[in-house]
Protein backbone atom coordinates (compact mmCIF):
# COMPACT_ATOMS: atom_id res chain seq x y z
CA UNK A 1 0.00 0.00 0.00
CA UNK A 2 1.78 3.00 -0.92
CA UNK A 3 0.15 7.00 -0.57
CA UNK A 4 0.91 10.30 -0.66
CA UNK A 5 0.26 13.15 2.01
CA UNK A 6 1.24 16.86 2.35
CA UNK A 7 1.29 19.64 4.34
CA UNK A 8 1.97 23.34 4.44
CA UNK A 9 3.95 24.53 7.52
CA UNK A 10 4.16 28.40 8.41
CA UNK A 11 7.97 28.11 9.44
CA UNK A 12 11.34 28.56 8.61
CA UNK A 13 12.79 25.06 6.72
CA UNK A 14 15.61 25.51 9.34
CA UNK A 15 13.33 25.57 12.49
CA UNK A 16 11.39 22.95 10.47
CA UNK A 17 14.71 21.10 10.63
CA UNK A 18 15.68 21.20 14.04
CA UNK A 19 12.31 20.86 15.31
CA UNK A 20 11.83 17.25 12.87
CA UNK A 21 15.47 15.97 13.55
CA UNK A 22 14.89 15.72 17.76
CA UNK A 23 14.41 12.68 19.03
CA UNK A 24 13.55 14.55 22.04
CA UNK A 25 10.56 16.50 20.19
CA UNK A 26 8.76 13.53 19.38
CA UNK A 27 6.89 12.68 22.48
CA UNK A 28 5.31 16.27 21.13
CA UNK A 29 3.88 14.97 17.70
CA UNK A 30 3.99 11.46 17.68
CA UNK A 31 0.71 10.48 20.19
CA UNK A 32 2.10 7.34 22.43
CA UNK A 33 5.27 7.44 21.36
CA UNK A 34 7.51 6.39 24.77
CA UNK A 35 10.50 6.28 23.38
CA UNK A 36 14.37 6.11 21.23
CA UNK A 37 16.98 3.85 21.54
CA UNK A 38 19.72 3.85 19.39
CA UNK A 39 20.65 -0.06 18.57
CA UNK A 40 23.86 0.82 16.01
CA UNK A 41 25.39 3.23 13.96
CA UNK A 42 26.01 7.36 14.26
CA UNK A 43 22.72 8.57 15.45
CA UNK A 44 20.02 9.93 13.24
CA UNK A 45 22.96 9.39 10.39
CA UNK A 46 21.99 7.50 7.01
CA UNK A 47 22.63 3.35 8.08
CA UNK A 48 21.96 4.18 12.35
CA UNK A 49 19.43 1.96 13.85
CA UNK A 50 17.49 2.86 16.61
CA UNK A 51 14.68 1.09 18.61
CA UNK A 52 11.06 2.84 19.12
CA UNK A 53 8.22 2.26 21.27
CA UNK A 54 4.64 3.20 21.32
CA UNK A 55 1.73 2.55 23.18
CA UNK A 56 -1.34 2.70 21.40
CA UNK A 57 -4.29 1.78 23.30
CA UNK A 58 -2.89 -1.15 25.57
CA UNK A 59 -0.62 -2.86 22.88
CA UNK A 60 3.06 -1.82 23.33
CA UNK A 61 4.40 -1.64 19.85
CA UNK A 62 8.50 -1.91 19.25
CA UNK A 63 9.52 -0.90 15.70
CA UNK A 64 12.93 -0.52 14.28
CA UNK A 65 13.80 2.81 12.54
CA UNK A 66 16.46 2.43 9.74
CA UNK A 67 17.61 5.38 7.92
CA UNK A 68 18.15 5.19 4.77
CA UNK A 69 18.72 8.55 3.59
CA UNK A 70 19.39 11.92 5.10
CA UNK A 71 19.92 14.60 2.85
CA UNK A 72 18.49 17.98 5.28
CA UNK A 73 16.66 20.22 4.65
CA UNK A 74 15.75 18.60 1.47
CA UNK A 75 14.61 15.16 2.34
CA UNK A 76 14.99 12.60 5.06
CA UNK A 77 13.76 8.91 4.62
CA UNK A 78 13.49 5.37 6.64
CA UNK A 79 12.39 2.43 7.05
CA UNK A 80 10.17 1.54 10.14
CA UNK A 81 9.82 -2.63 11.24
CA UNK A 82 7.25 -3.96 13.14
CA UNK A 83 5.27 -7.27 13.80
CA UNK A 84 3.90 -7.90 10.62
CA UNK A 85 4.94 -4.41 9.31
CA UNK A 86 7.74 -3.37 6.65
CA UNK A 87 7.14 0.61 6.16
CA UNK A 88 9.22 2.75 4.02
CA UNK A 89 8.77 6.76 4.68
CA UNK A 90 10.33 8.90 2.47
CA UNK A 91 9.80 12.80 3.79
CA UNK A 92 10.64 15.96 1.38
CA UNK A 93 10.82 19.32 2.09
CA UNK A 94 10.16 22.22 -0.07
CA UNK A 95 10.62 25.97 0.80
CA UNK A 96 7.71 27.89 -0.04
CA UNK A 97 9.46 31.49 1.00
CA UNK A 98 11.23 32.53 3.93
CA UNK A 99 8.47 31.30 6.45
CA UNK A 100 6.90 28.67 4.99
CA UNK A 101 7.95 24.46 4.35
CA UNK A 102 6.10 22.23 2.56
CA UNK A 103 6.15 18.77 4.00
CA UNK A 104 5.70 15.66 1.65
CA UNK A 105 5.28 12.22 2.94
CA UNK A 106 5.35 9.17 0.56
CA UNK A 107 4.24 6.22 2.38
CA UNK A 108 5.11 2.53 1.20
CA UNK A 109 3.55 -0.46 3.51
CA UNK A 110 3.92 -4.26 3.30
CA UNK A 111 2.65 -6.50 5.35
CA UNK A 112 4.28 -9.80 6.35
CA UNK A 113 2.08 -11.85 8.29
CA UNK A 114 -1.67 -13.03 7.69
CA UNK A 115 -2.65 -10.31 10.11
CA UNK A 116 -1.72 -7.59 9.11
CA UNK A 117 -2.69 -8.53 5.44
CA UNK A 118 -6.01 -8.35 6.58
CA UNK A 119 -5.75 -4.85 7.98
CA UNK A 120 -4.49 -3.77 5.94
CA UNK A 121 -6.97 -4.97 3.09
CA UNK A 122 -9.80 -4.32 5.13
CA UNK A 123 -8.81 -0.49 6.93
CA UNK A 124 -6.43 0.72 4.51
CA UNK A 125 -7.47 4.39 5.28
CA UNK A 126 -6.73 4.17 8.86
CA UNK A 127 -3.18 4.08 7.80
CA UNK A 128 -3.08 7.18 5.49
CA UNK A 129 -4.91 8.42 8.62
CA UNK A 130 -2.77 7.87 11.34
CA UNK A 131 0.34 9.42 9.02
CA UNK A 132 -1.81 12.31 8.43
CA UNK A 133 -2.54 13.14 12.45
CA UNK A 134 1.29 12.74 12.63
CA UNK A 135 1.64 15.85 10.10
CA UNK A 136 -0.83 17.84 11.60
CA UNK A 137 0.44 17.46 15.34
CA UNK A 138 3.67 18.25 14.08
CA UNK A 139 2.28 21.54 12.51
CA UNK A 140 0.11 22.15 15.92
CA UNK A 141 3.22 21.54 17.71
CA UNK A 142 6.10 23.47 15.43
CA UNK A 143 3.40 26.60 14.61
CA UNK A 144 1.65 26.73 18.27
CA UNK A 145 3.63 25.08 20.17
CA UNK A 146 0.76 22.61 20.99
CA UNK A 147 1.96 19.02 22.45
CA UNK A 148 0.55 15.75 22.01
CA UNK A 149 2.36 14.24 25.00
CA UNK A 150 0.44 13.65 27.81
CA UNK A 151 1.26 15.58 30.68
Amino acid sequence: MRYRLEIVLQKPVKKVMETFDSTENLKHWQKGFVSFSPISGELGEEGSKAKMIYQMGNREIEMTETIIKKNLPHEFHGTFETTGVYNTQENYFEILDENATKWITVSDFKFTNFKMKLIGFLMPSSFKKTSYQYMIDFKNYIEKGISVAEK
